[in-house]
């Protein structure tokens, strides 16, 4: 679907505060690479694809993460089409390596963090358009088409997971919209899950032998990483804000 063919605002004295702010977006992040629409991450595809009786997520065992490993960053880079050019404060960061200290035992471990596919995504609830969604199948996306960059999505994010696009955009992927002005985070690398592939940083992941990252359906007990979350201890990130993260940590 092309902006061409959409069809128009309504008009001025019906518009509520979403109306406005929907039909302003559509202004304000028109202009793309060729071949790429900023609808496919939108309210139809997107979320037709979806599967409600699925929920995917990932398991990340720390132990077997290491420290001088990036290859989960770097195939989620080349895969997606964003670059870290070293300047944290504007650069993209779908997917970074952090590192854990605990203070008291000296013990230090690797794990990496993006955005966690809450069950109830802050996010979704600050946008003021729509824009940050939930798909069923319980993948947290961005419809670059109806964003507006107000970034209040990146502030009520409590795990940094979300970007703000400063800068013009070249030779971009059609299977990963982007667009300046608009704010991105990890998809879970949703085109490769609805074509029934894994996600690029696990498979970066596996091809290093490390096998740090697994993914699958948290609903499926029959499914890998069901079987092992019921057989290992694990843990989300701010358990303590009760999102239910898709994404879950062992041996941290």
């Amino acid at each position: 679907m092309s902006l061409a063919n959409r069809e128009p605002p309504p008009k001025a004295a019906n518009l509520n505060r979403r109306d406005f702010l929907r039909s302003g977006a559509a202004v304000a992040t028109a202009t793309l690479a060729p071949g790429v629409t900023l609808i496919a991450f939108g309210g139809s595809q997107a979320r037709a694809n979806s599967d409600a009786n699925k929920r995917w997520g990932l398991l990340i065992d720390a132990n077997k993460c290491s420290a001088d490993c990036s290859a989960c960053v770097t195939a989620c880079s080349n895969e997606n089409g964003w670059k870290d050019t070293g300047h944290p404060e504007t650069d993209a960061q779908w997917i970074r390596k952090v590192t854990l200290k605990n203070t008291e035992t000296g013990r230090e471990v690797t794990a990496p963090v993006m955005c966690q596919h809450c069950e109830t995504p802050p996010c979704v609830d600050v946008c003021p358009t729509g824009a940050s969604f939930k798909r069923s199948d319980g993948i947290v996306l961005v419809d670059k088409h109806s964003c507006i960059g107000c970034r209040y999505c990146m502030m009520a994010c409590p795990f940094k997971a979300r970007s703000f696009v400063h800068e013009p955009l070249n030779n971009q992927k059609a299977h990963a919209p982007r667009g300046k002005g608009t704010v991105e985070s990890c998809t879970l690398c949703v085109h490769r899950v609805d074509e029934g592939r894994i996600p690029a940083c696990v498979e970066a992941c596996n091809s290093t032998g490390h096998g740090a990252i697994v993914f699958g359906d948290l609903r499926d007990p029959d499914s890998d990483i069901s079987k092992r979350l019921a057989e290992y201890a694990s843990v989300s990130l701010r358990p303590d804000l009760t999102l239910n993260p898709g994404v879950r940590y062992t041996n941290l």
